[in-house]
This record gives structure tokens, sequence and C-alpha cells, in this order.
């Protein structure tokens, strides 16, 4: 027996590599499946199988790429319905993978179509369950996802994911591995544990989900305080019903070299341009109207909440990255990459074009010019829970994944002298971004955000008591 997790930490998801005796599965694979089919060559096996959970809406499948490299057969639970040809297994379906054997157990309660893999070993004894989005270490997926045309309400789901647990998770021994298909700072839950497996009988103890109560109020629990989906969850679980484009013709299309009078002219024909250097590089300079999107924070997920994925993109990279940023892009769904800036942000100035840049502040320097200036307004793009927590007194809370709307940024006026923070510093500067695109220049980004504002004592700082009781 082989297990392998193969985890991607910028979208914190979870996929699993299966083999006995030569044969292997792939559990929840990601579009790009250069690793899956990696690992079957040097450990000389084939990949047999391909189990999806469920339709995911935090990403994009390799499924339909990884099958027709292999030609292993696409699995999915009871219910579903694709538009391309897969396996629907029926509610205790067993596969053999060598030795092995994967049963199918439906759990509906995240999605109708859910389901989980419970992976038997030699002997017939279970020893692992691939949980997918039902149970994760210390939550469970969120019960307000149905897609369009599921006459089905949250509350209706969450009723659906108690039966599940009841029925086919908790009889499960405690010694038995569970493997989830996400983990820590993934939307597709409340708030995910710190670790990417567990077992059944930690999540028994610990998950708030798992413990004594009736099924009224663990609907009550799972959908209390659970805030908006990303706006981008719908677009990939359509995708992943309904199949795509070959991540190598996306690829093709979106690693071309463009000139800078190539790029001018296809900005002038309303194409976006996504700059996704270091932040610290971006603010020092870059193409007017550019939105920042930085490589190094949660990429892919900030793509899917602030970026068109029908308007014609191009982007700017750290040279060498061009390749990564566009197959982190279609990670999420986006398949409208036209090209990438040669030669970058250099290229452009180098050809005598006019850039533009956004000032950086300390947090010291907001303390000092706080109390001297009335134009000064303090806007805030951390989420209103971590607004509520602790925010500069009489700061604006605009959460940076409503910028979309130009009407979240309708009430500045050019007297104003905007200061832009996040908990960190990597949010604020895509909301400087979006700001700029909006005309709005006059502004500071403070570096550090919230961690280094709270720290400063002239700083004067509130919270909203009414929203954290």
């Amino acid at each position: 027996m082989f297990i392998q997790q193969l985890y991607t930490g910028c979208i914190s998801e979870a996929a699993y590599y299966v083999e006995s005796d030569g044969v292997a599965a792939i559990v929840d694979p990601l579009r790009d499946i250069d690793a899956y089919l990696k690992l079957a060559k040097d450990r000389n096996a084939t990949i047999r199988y391909i189990f999806e959970t469920h339709f995911h809406a935090d990403f994009v499948s390799g499924h339909l790429d990884l099958a027709k490299a292999t030609g292993a057969t696409i699995v999915y639970g009871p219910g579903t319905v694709t538009k391309f040809p897969v396996h629907v297994a029926t509610d205790g379906e067993t596969f053999a993978i060598g030795a092995l054997s994967i049963e199918v157990l439906h759990t509906p309660g995240h999605t109708l179509e859910s389901s989980c893999y419970l992976l038997r070993d030699a002997t017939g004894r279970p020893h692992c369950i691939f949980t997918g989005d039902t149970l994760f270490v210390g939550d469970v997926g969120r019960p307000d996802l149905a897609q369009k045309g599921e006459e089905i309400t949250m509350q209706d789901l969450a009723g659906m994911m108690f039966e599940s647990l009841q029925t086919k998770i908790l009889p499960l021994a405690d010694d038995v591995i569970v493997y989830p298909a996400h983990g820590p700072g993934s939307s597709c839950g409340k708030n995910l544990g710190p670790n990417t497996h567990s077992t059944i009988g930690e999540e028994r103890a610990t998950n708030y989900a798992l413990q004594a109560q009736t099924k009224e109020e663990f609907i009550r629990s799972v959908t209390d305080g659970l805030s908006a989906p990303p706006s981008y969850f719908p677009v990939n679980a359509r995708i992943n019903r309904e199949g795509y484009e070959s991540l190598d013709d996306v690829l093709q299309k979106g690693l071309k070299p463009l000139t800078v009078a190539q790029v001018k002219e296809a900005l002038s024909n309303d194409t976006l341009l996504l700059d996704t250097r270091p932040a610290a590089v971006f603010t020092h300079g870059f193409i007017p109207g550019s939105i920042f999107i930085g490589l190094e924070g949660r990429f892919a997920e900030w793509a899917g909440s602030m970026l068109s994925f029908t308007q014609p993109m191009i982007i700017v990279t750290p040279e060498g990255k061009e390749q990564e940023t566009v197959t982190r892009l279609a990670r999420v769904g986006f398949q409208n990459v036209v090209g990438y800036v040669a030669g970058g942000f250099e290229a452009w100035t180098a050809a005598g074009e006019e850039g533009d840049m956004i000032i950086d502040v300390e947090a010291d320097e907001l303390a000092m010019d706080l109390p001297f200036d009335p134009n000064l307004i303090v806007v805030d793009v951390r989420k209103p829970t971590e607004f509520a927590d602790g925010h500069v007194k009489g700061a604006v809370s605009i959460p940076l994944d409503e910028m979309t709307d130009p009407a979240s940024m309708a009430n500045f006026d050019e007297e104003q002298n905007i200061y832009v923070h996040c908990a960190g510093g990597y949010r604020s500067v895509i909301a400087a971004s979006m700001l700029k695109r909006q005309g709005i220049h006059n502004l500071r980004n403070v570096l550090g955000g919230w961690g280094k504002i709270k720290e400063e004592p002239k700083i004067p700082t509130e919270k909203e008591k009414s929203v954290l009781n």
C-alpha cells in the first residue's frame, strides 16, 4: 500500500495518490496533472481510476486531462450528471486497487452528489477515508453551495450532512485516517483546523460538528456565522460539471510574449492587465491601470474573486514565472490569458511609457498624520469579522472582495487622503490597485497592516462589540 497526499498550499487543496500492486488511483486531482503522471511513472504504476468526491467549487479538477492522458475512468458518486463520460457509482460500490479496495459512501450535504471513499487494506480492514468536503479537520463542508437548478435550501443540505455524518462517518473506528480535500485557509468550510489529515477518533473528540446534538442544533451550528462564498465558486462548479479547455491549450495561448506596442493596442480594446510581482516591487512602479495580485499570497483565490473570467487578460510576472502564473490562474478556471508583457515593467518604461506607483508608509507615519489631517481617512479592507475584532477608530470598512463593485469606492473625493491597510500588507496592495483603476490616486498603503498599526500606541483603536457578541 502506498498513499501520498499532494497538498497545494495557495488554494489549501489536497489531492491523493493511492497505489497497490502497480495499480493507482487519484482522488480529487488539480488541473495541472504532471505530478500525478510523474509519480505513476516513477513507481511503474498505471493510473486506473480518478475518484471525484464532488463537483469542486474552489478549483478546476484535472479529471478530464488526466483521463485523456491515462485512459483512467472518472468516478463520481450517486446522482451525478455531467456533460462528459463518467462512471456514476452506487452507494456501497467497491473498486479494486491492486490488493486494496475503495468503497463509495454517498454523503450528501456539502453538495447533493458528495461522496467519501473508504479505503480498505488487503485484509478488508478500513484504513483511511477520503472525505472530500464532507469532513475536514475541525470542521465540515459548507452547506450553501446548491447549484443553479437545484431546488434545495442551505438548511436542507445541512440536514443531509447531519444524516451523512451520523450514518456513514461516525460508525467508523477511531483509528481510521481522515484525508480531507482541504486544509487551513479554505473557504469550503467555516474554520478548518491547522492540519491536513486526522483520524476519526480525533475528529469525534474535537470537531464541533461531530459532538452530540440534535439535528436542529447541528443545522444551526454549521449555518450560523457562515460568510458568503467567494464569487467564483459557481463558475468553477459549472466548469467541473460541463468540461473545459485542456491546460496545454490554455498555456499555449497564454504564454505569448507581447511587445509594448501590442500591449498598448490590447489595453485600448478593454484587455485587463494583471501584475503578479511581489507587492513591494509593484508599489514602486507598474503599468497604469494594472490590477495587482501577487503570486506570493493566496493568488488563485483572490484572482477568482476579483477578476473577470471572460475579459481578455495580459499578465506581468517576475521573469521566469509566466507558466506558473497561467497555470495557477487555470486552476480556478481562467482560460482568458492572451499573453504576457515581454520584458515586464522594465520593457514598458524603457519604451518611454509612463508608469504609476503607490506610496508606502509605515504605521508610525499614520500615527503622526492622524491628529493633524482632517481629510485623512483610513480604509480597512479586511473581512468584517477581522474589522470587528479591532480597527482604527473611525476607519471605513470596505472588504476587499467588495471592491469589484465601483459603487463601494464612489464616496471618496479628491480632498481626502486615503490610507489603506489589511492585516499584513498583501490585500491592501490589491485594494490600492483597484482604487487607482477607479481614478483615486491620493492614497497610501500602510506597510505591515493591522499587525503594525495595533502596536502603535498613538493610533486610537476600537472593537465592534455588537458584532463580536
